[in-house]
């Protein structure tokens, strides 16, 4: 057998290539990228063509004897001239305030509205309002994890290959029109960003912005406004799943979880809750007090699922824990739906356990919660199996959403399989990176669900659950 190099000596064998020469990269991408963000903010889109045509006529002019490009060259810097003289003639103070949402989602347009005021004595127009997000580009450190991962990733040989966005994106914001604002007055002005990522979205301020005359170049004037909203997992939509597991006895607490539990034990009568089955109504007392009564049980036995999510990668930025976090959040909001409870276990510095349902925690809580997910690179796969093997006495059935397929993770389904707990495996793995055929027919042995999410086809995959 083939022995498995040591990601040890994979990690020193990038690094030879990477580290000696990895701080000028990293300066050169810091700045470049700072120098296209500052471009992109002042130079409207007629203007980064007139400075394109001023780079490419600048270099073509150079042999003035044999061309007349030169000419261009001087126009167009004629242009650019005037307009960087005349943007220090715009004048104006402004305050602002946002109405964010509480939530938005990764990948989903965000809007909201946006109240300008001028408290100056003129009135102003012609005005576009830019969006300040707090700086998105990693520290030296962040930027080096990044790319020694990427250097370590195996990819598969194709002609077109997928590109990942850069991690380091946070969010995009475009320009919006400001309406003419009268002198001492305020305007409001509706807002669209469209975020990246998962996890709190800072804002640093406002930017008022002017075109000079020719609408070449802008001239900005920054209104502090600090702001945070959180961005909750995508979520994809499911096919109707029959989830495993069966009605369970659970020891104490269970008077918290109303109306989901199955028990012989009366307890008393109270008004109907939206929610409530139609077999507890007493018809007698809604006869007498013509309101719906229903009869209250004690919750002893009820459907509690386990959602197990792996966060085990070394990787700072994986898109593979990724996406195995929009699948739980995709399997929290359709599990939440139904008449059980459901336990999200997952490693991050410590062991969480979040149960949600009806009379304990909401779908908007455990997408939180998920918002916040962060890879798990100092523990071992063991303590995640530690923590789903404590909640296995009370729980009906096993959700396992896993990133990759190794030695541990074959253990810890065939451990929970032994023990006849109903089980969905769900594999989120790169084009190419499944399992092979033999495996997953044993894995689906007795009655184990097991489907592979291809990265990129996330939602495809997701579609064909049964």
């Amino acid at each position: 057998m083939k022995k498995e190099e040591s990601p040890v000596r994979r990690r020193s064998f990038s690094s030879f290539f990477l580290l000696p020469s990895s701080f000028p990269v990293y300066w050169l991408y810091r700045h470049s990228s700072g120098l296209w963000r500052w471009a992109g903010r002042r130079f409207t889109t007629a203007g980064l063509c007139v400075a394109g045509g001023w780079l490419a006529t600048g270099v073509a002019g150079v042999d003035i004897e044999n061309n007349e490009t030169y000419q261009a060259f001087a126009l167009l810097s004629a242009l650019l001239i005037f307009s960087f003289s005349t943007c220090f003639l715009f004048r104006g103070k402004f305050s602002g305030q946002r109405s964010l949402p509480r939530f938005g989602t990764a990948g989903q347009p965000l809007y909201y509205e946006a109240d300008i005021k001028n408290p100056g004595a003129r009135p102003q127009t012609g005005l576009v309002l830019l969006e300040d997000l707090d700086d998105p580009r990693p520290s030296f450190s962040e930027w080096l994890a990044f790319k020694l991962a990427e250097s370590r990733r195996i990819r598969p040989f194709r002609i077109f290959n997928r590109r990942q966005r850069s991690p380091f994106r946070v969010a995009k914001a475009g320009v919006a029109p400001i309406p003419p604002i009268p002198a001492r007055g305020e305007t409001t002005v509706r807002m669209e960003l469209l975020p990246y990522r998962r996890g709190i979205l800072r804002f640093s301020g406002l930017t008022i912005a002017c075109a000079d005359p020719l609408g070449l170049f802008r001239s900005c004037r920054r209104v502090s406004a600090p702001q945070t909203v959180l961005i909750l997992p995508r979520r994809h939509p499911l096919p109707p799943i029959e989830l495993p597991g069966q009605f369970r006895y659970q020891e104490g607490g269970v008077a918290l979880a109303s109306s989901i539990g199955c028990s012989e034990e009366f307890v008393s009568l109270r008004d109907y809750r939206h929610g409530d089955p139609l077999r507890h109504i007493h018809w007698r007392s809604w006869a007498k007090t013509g309101k719906p009564i229903v009869k209250e049980f004690e919750d002893e036995f009820f459907v509690r699922h386990a959602l197990v999510l792996d966060t085990f990668t070394d990787e700072p930025h994986s898109e593979a824990l990724e996406e195995a976090v929009s699948v739980a959040a995709s399997f929290a909001c359709t599990v939440l739906t139904q008449e059980s409870l459901l336990d999200l276990l997952f490693i991050g510095n410590q062991s969480y356990c979040f149960t949600a349902g009806r009379g304990l925690g909401t779908a908007d809580q455990m997408l939180e919660i998920l918002a916040s997910v962060q890879n798990c690179a100092d523990k071992s796969f063991d303590s995640l199996e530690h923590l789903v093997m404590h909640h296995l006495s009370v729980i009906s059935g096993c959700i396992c959403i896993l990133q990759k397929w190794d030695d541990a993770r074959r253990k810890f389904i065939d451990k929970l399989k032994a023990l006849n707990v109903p089980l969905m495996v769900v594999l989120v793995a790169a084009p190419g990176g499944g399992i092979p055929a033999p495996e997953a027919a044993r894995i689906k042995s007795g009655g184990c669900s097991f489907h592979v999410l291809e990265l990129g086809k996330i939602e495809q995959g997701l579609a064909k659950l049964k």
